[in-house]
């Protein structure tokens, strides 16, 4: 039985949200959001950059629709989306026709 060839939808979607991922930083944030929800001045420290340039790749990632923010006052947390991360565990995403494996360094 012949393999189904993707369709041009399914492939320009998951080339959106590998495009999003496609930067060294947005990659360790993702990473970071594996163990849980964080905040910007959380994933600042961690990562060790300005809290700007968080905030501006959290913007690519939202947009992209791999994160999520949830406002609680004026503190807002992030997360990974569940649809593409249906498993922090794993450390893996699922974009339907693509999936990725995330790895730590050994």
């Amino acid at each position: 039985m012949p393999r189904e060839m993707i369709n041009y939808k399914k492939a320009k979607d998951c080339a959106v949200l590998l495009q999003a991922l496609a930067e060294p930083t947005r990659l360790r944030i993702i990473d970071l959001l594996l163990t849980g929800k964080k905040n910007v001045t959380d994933l600042a420290r961690d990562l060790n950059i300005e809290m700007a340039n968080v905030s501006v790749h959290l913007r690519v990632l939202r947009q992209a629709g791999l994160v999520l923010n949830e406002k609680h006052g004026r503190q807002v947390e992030y997360s990974l989306h569940p649809d593409y991360f249906p498993d922090a565990e794993a450390a893996s995403a699922d974009f339907g026709w693509c999936r990725i494996e995330i790895y730590a360094e050994e």
